[in-house]
């Protein structure tokens, strides 16, 4: 019945929502990953039930298996532009269950500050904040797990600030006797309660649908996850791609019914995903489609890293490719106090 009502509050957000994707929203900085190994594998897995990490993610695959375990993560994004995170999760017993936090903060550097004639009048700086809480529950006498994140958001920008509060809401299918599982979450539900100005501002509300598969003679796993499902149309028309005659007339070419439905998609692949040292890969096609340049290679859309473990350490490494001019690297350190 619990798993029966998920799905209807999922259908209803898809069919109501009008969320946007892409510089539309306020807090943007909750739809970016800071862990090393999701990185990895194109950004978007939602069913990694050993990383302490994927609580921020999806919070159904808060588990057992993360007690006291604790995680600092840091990207080295564009420019300046610097993404920290630390998470912790606490196993309580069998009857309550686990507890997840985890804390992240954006950096966007230094600005120039300068008046409406161009004069400069010093510096500032700019930055997001977010706290959250999560906990999951297994569903009695089922291989089912839902979980909820409760976020607290802060954004500064000089002298404007704004917070907001919101949710995340998942459910995970998860059996050791089975190669596959899957997942479901709908992410930043909420609202700003202070705004940056007199302007109410929505917030990156994202669902997606997610899962894995373990081959069964090789030691590889696939994750698959179809994103921003709230939206269907991602692709949109590039200026670039038009074209004029000698009358002056221009030719626009809309994008195709595939064209849109690959943004849908993010794909990831893991050797060795159980050992002490693992390889990784995946492909985010919708930041290839909107990253790329024509007639150029950039390979943007494409990241790659290693996982290496040692004990109680775990250390990962992404390496994610955006543009010709600019990649992303990021490392995650999880740490087994028990």
């Amino acid at each position: 019945m619990i798993v029966k009502r998920f799905f209807l509050i999922l259908l209803f957000f898809t069919l109501n929502s009008h969320a946007q994707t892409g510089g539309e929203q306020v807090y943007s900085f909750l739809n970016f990953s800071t862990s090393a190994r999701q990185t990895a594998l194109g950004g978007s897995v939602l069913t990694l039930r050993d990383d302490v990490n994927q609580a921020l993610w999806n919070p159904a695959a808060i588990n057992e298996e993360m007690d006291a375990k604790v995680s600092l993560s840091y990207v080295n994004f564009l420019t300046e532009i610097n993404y920290l995170s630390a998470t912790y999760a606490y196993f309580v017993d069998k009857h309550i269950g686990t507890f997840h936090s985890g804390l992240t903060y954006l950096n966007y550097g230094t600005f120039i500050a300068a008046d409406e004639n161009g004069v400069e009048t010093g510096t500032f700086k700019a930055f997001d904040l977010a706290f959250s809480l999560g906990y999951a529950y297994q569903i009695p006498h089922s291989n089912f797990a839902i979980g909820v994140n409760a976020k607290i958001i802060n954004s500064v920008i000089e002298q404007y600030t704004s917070f907001g509060v919101a949710g995340d809401f998942g459910i995970m299918y998860f059996n050791e006797e089975k190669p596959y599982q899957f997942a479901a979450v709908i992410r930043n539900v909420g609202t700003q309660i202070t705004n940056y100005t007199d302007v109410q501002e929505p917030l990156p509300m994202q669902i997606q649908l997610g899962g894995s598969f373990q081959l069964e003679h090789v030691p590889i796993r696939l994750y698959g996850t179809l994103d921003n499902l709230q939206r269907w149309k991602l692709a949109y028309n590039n200026p670039s791609d038009s074209s004029t005659d000698f009358e002056g007339n221009v030719t626009t070419e809309d994008p195709t019914f595939l064209n849109n439905l690959i943004r849908h998609f993010v794909v990831g692949a893991e050797l060795f995903p159980d050992q002490g040292f693992s390889l990784r890969t995946g492909f985010n096609f919708q930041r290839a489609q909107e990253l790329g340049l024509n007639n150029k290679r950039t390979f943007a859309g494409i990241s790659v890293g290693f996982g290496l473990k040692v004990k109680r350490l775990k250390l990962n490494y992404s390496f994610s490719k955006y543009h010709i001019v600019a990649d992303t690297h990021s490392f995650s350190l999880e740490i087994n106090l028990n």
